[in-house]
């Protein structure tokens, strides 16, 4: 199987970057991951296609799904600087950032706090927390989480108060954040034009992510909207915020709740980008116990509303949830992921059409080989309902049984 030059490029400068940060004080992982699976029958949403899974008819059978870099360069015993990079071969080669900002974490005897200055994810996820934000349970992540790592991204600061129970002789570990930002207008683009899908591809900076051709973009209302989405970029010059907290019980349950508002001006076009500015703001919660020793339970639940243009012709609301069950054996584990998605059309607009649901099934097996390597299994079952196919002429329905075989080396 012949794999691009794109691919072998981010191979080789994987290890040439892990030589070069052992000259600093500091930290550098990374990881690999190679993946045969079953392709979609259709053109997937990742090259301008109708399919939802994330590797359709045009994609390579075995790929490198994913190549991460994850560093940490100690500037002071309070200052740090972080960064992740990403490689994904879809819809073409593409390297760059995912994450990259400063940490200003003072020595502290009670009360510790903590800031963040640059472009990073929202702390909103259980699902998401190993290396270079992903998932130790499933390869594709949750539809929920899914939008969140290609929509949501802040460009902005972030504070946080914590309370540690063992500092206060306490069974409660207690945060406070708060973060304001720029820089994510267009977040609810592909909510509304594409709907929820589960899968693992993380957006980077600066990246310009294609859907399909929309009869409603022919329409003189949605006529300057370009047929893709920018979602990090900048169009109304108005801060947005979120306010969350953490609370966790005794290191076995954690609750974690927020509010995210971008503020967005629906009115407000750039003529540059073709993109609008949306008003997007939803809550989240995630919970996570451990059960026992070897067995999680982890859900999550996000609800809130998009809407752009003048007098808010598009105008959706949305929700999604999950629940997953993971269990660990000797070097094995194995999580089965339950979820549902939905955009419901609350504007008047007829001709664009974005009602959508998403329902999905997915076990995953893996097996860690060495400290370095890892392999494993998953299954997805998807089910998708799009209110905007039929007018192109495309079923409202489809459903997908997509098999994927993962090795997965990190160091």
């Amino acid at each position: 199987m012949d794999i691009k030059n794109g691919t072998i490029w981010a191979l080789c400068l994987l290890p040439c970057l892990a030589y070069q940060a052992s000259a600093f004080e500091g930290q550098l992982h990374g990881t690999v991951e190679i993946s045969a699976h079953e392709r979609s029958e259709q053109t997937s949403w990742t090259a301008g296609g109708w399919g939802m899974s994330r590797f359709g008819k045009h994609s390579d059978g075995l790929n490198v799904s994913r190549a991460t870099l994850e560093g940490r360069l100690d500037l002071s015993s309070a200052w740090s600087g972080h960064a992740v990079a990403q490689y994904v071969p879809d819809p073409s080669h593409k390297l760059g950032f995912t994450e990259a900002y400063l940490s200003y974490q003072p020595l502290a005897k009670r009360y510790q706090f903590r800031s963040r200055i640059g472009a990073f994810y929202p702390r909103m996820s259980l699902e998401n927390p190993a290396l270079a934000w992903s998932s130790p349970y499933t390869y594709q992540y949750s539809a929920l989480n899914a939008w969140i790592g290609e929509e949501v991204r802040m460009f902005g600061a972030e504070f946080e108060l914590k309370r540690p129970a063992r500092r206060f002789r306490s069974k409660y570990d207690v945060s406070f954040l708060g973060a304001i930002y720029k820089g994510n207008d267009p977040a609810g683009t592909l909510l509304a034009w594409r709907g929820f899908a589960p899968h693992d591809r993380q957006s980077v900076v600066n990246e310009r992510i294609q859907f399909a051709p929309l009869y409603a973009l022919m329409a003189p209302q949605l006529a300057q909207q370009g047929q893709f989405v920018e979602p990090f970029s900048e169009v109304d010059g108005r801060f947005g915020y979120y306010l969350g907290t953490h609370i966790e019980y005794l290191k076995k349950h954690t609750l974690r709740l927020y509010w995210y508002d971008n503020n967005g001006d629906p009115s407000v076009l750039n003529q540059n980008t073709r993109q609008y500015a949306w008003d997007t703001k939803f809550w989240s919660i995630a919970w996570r116990s451990k059960l026992s020793s070897q067995t999680q339970f982890i859900m999550q639940a996000m609800f809130g509303n998009t809407a752009m243009g003048e007098r808010r012709g598009v105008d959706n609301d949305f929700n999604s949830w999950f629940v997953m069950l993971s269990h660990t054996w000797q070097r094995y584990r194995i999580s089965t992921r339950l979820e549902q998605s939905k955009v419901i059309d609350k504007d008047v607009w007829q001709f664009d059409p974005n009602a959508s649901q998403t329902n999905a099934v997915t076990v995953n097996l893996k097996k860690q080989l060495s400290t370095h390597w890892q392999v494993g299994a998953e299954w997805q079952y998807l089910d998708t309902q799009a209110s905007f196919r039929p007018p192109v002429g495309r079923d409202e329905n489809t459903y997908e049984n997509l098999w994927r075989l993962t090795a997965k080396y990190q160091f």
